[in-house]
């Protein structure tokens, strides 16, 4: 695969930073009010704005692969339907009918022509459209046209498909939102791969702690230890900035190949972890031969989900590939709740009063990019840009 200058500059800025026994590094250390963790109001505010007024991934393009293919999500709070109707054109509503409110499909996911209410039996295209109404005598005058399922954005970007869970004032441009990481997610070839395996956890913790967790590598030599630390470089990683987008990438050992030779003959994907954060709560993880597609939402002050996707290149058809990625499979999730024990345990503690503040270090970059872009959305100042 062509290494992009991006991806060159990554690596001569590792190879750099090894040489001289250092890493990257902000200008200060911030503190971070514990508040920020425990304060219901907060909390609820973070819901409303980061998880109604941002793209939340809710699957992937194998979801819904055919007209009629639809799922239901529901861990932000808000009821989705996601469907692709018959002109292949996918489509997000709220999962609520317009006659009484009821749940139009109670179905995880599966295939339909249409969708029926179970309470009265309205009926829905696929489309969104009011196609049926029992005995309709009774609703004479009204308008059908106005009472189709309220239809949320959605988007099929990078083989990944995005819905924001509210209805916006005016169109909103997810090109120009997620620009700033265009170039490598288009390179990875999302849509060809195959879903290994989908998970979901309900964790007791805040849904910021989590995330942190996947924000910086400082961590990786002492809560994995005996997992994950051997695989990279000991607190030596790159963060670029794309506020409010943060491309983590954190070298392996063997980038130390690369030192000598001419940067138009290296390769990158062989020999970094690549944490690529997308605003609110959404991770591409991208290991050198899969990835996992991360997302945390919030369910109270002190609780969140973690959905996770694990895609191969394709689809293991010989045993030694299933084994192979099984192991990987069985290997993430061991490190992944190493990460949630400790969450769980930072939770049990936060109301103690031991700490008014976290500390933030000068290395830990992504907590201070990502602590700044959530208080610019609750502020206001970061919104989705328009299509006007």
């Amino acid at each position: 695969m062509r290494i992009t200058a991006e991806e060159q500059k990554i690596i001569q800025e590792i190879l750099d930073m090894a040489e001289r026994k250092t890493t990257h590094m902000l200008p200060e250390v911030m503190e971070n009010p514990v508040t920020r963790y425990t304060d219901p109001a907060q909390a609820a505010r973070e819901i409303d704005v980061l998880f109604r007024q941002f793209p939340i991934v809710m699957g992937h393009a194998s979801d819904v692969a055919q007209p009629g293919d639809f799922f239901t999500h529901d861990a932000t709070g808000v009821p989705v339907l996601v469907t692709r109707d018959n002109d292949g054109t996918l489509r997000a509503f709220l999962n609520v009918c317009r006659h009484r409110g009821a749940r139009v499909e109670g179905k995880e996911c599966g295939h339909a022509r249409t969708f029926s209410c179970p309470y009265h039996s309205w009926t829905y295209g696929l489309d969104g459209k009011l196609r049926g109404i029992p005995q309709p005598a009774g609703f004479e005058g009204v308008d059908r046209s106005q009472l189709g399922l309220v239809e949320l954005p959605a988007w099929e970007r990078f083989g990944l498909i995005w819905v924001m869970p509210s209805v916006p004032q005016e169109p909103v441009d997810i090109d120009a939102w997620l620009a700033p990481m265009a170039e490598q997610l288009q390179g990875l070839d999302l849509g060809g791969h195959h879903v290994f395996r989908k998970w979901e956890l309900r964790k007791n913790m805040s849904w910021r702690l989590l995330l942190e967790g996947f924000q910086e590598s400082y961590h990786f030599c002492h809560a994995h230890r005996e997992t994950a630390c051997s695989a990279y470089l000991d607190n030596q990683s790159v963060h670029l900035n794309f506020n409010p987008h943060v491309r983590h990438a954190v070298p392996l050992p063997k980038i130390e190949e690369l030192r000598g030779t001419a940067p138009e003959t290296w390769d990158y994907r062989p020999y970094f972890l690549t944490q690529n954060y997308l605003f609110p709560a959404n991770f591409v993880q991208v290991q050198t031969d899969h990835v996992y597609i991360h997302t945390v939402i919030p369910t109270g002050v002190d609780s969140c989900i973690f959905q996770c996707m694990m895609l191969t290149p394709q689809e293991p058809v010989s045993e030694k590939a299933l084994r192979y990625y099984t192991k990987n499979f069985d290997l993430i999730r061991i490190v992944f709740n190493e990460d949630f024990e400790i969450g769980e345990g930072i939770q049990k503690g936060l109301n103690t009063g031991a700490n008014a503040h976290f500390l933030f270090g000068k290395y830990e970059c992504g907590l201070q990019f990502g602590q700044r872009a959530i208080d610019a959305a609750l502020d206001g100042q970061l919104k989705m840009p328009s299509l006007g």
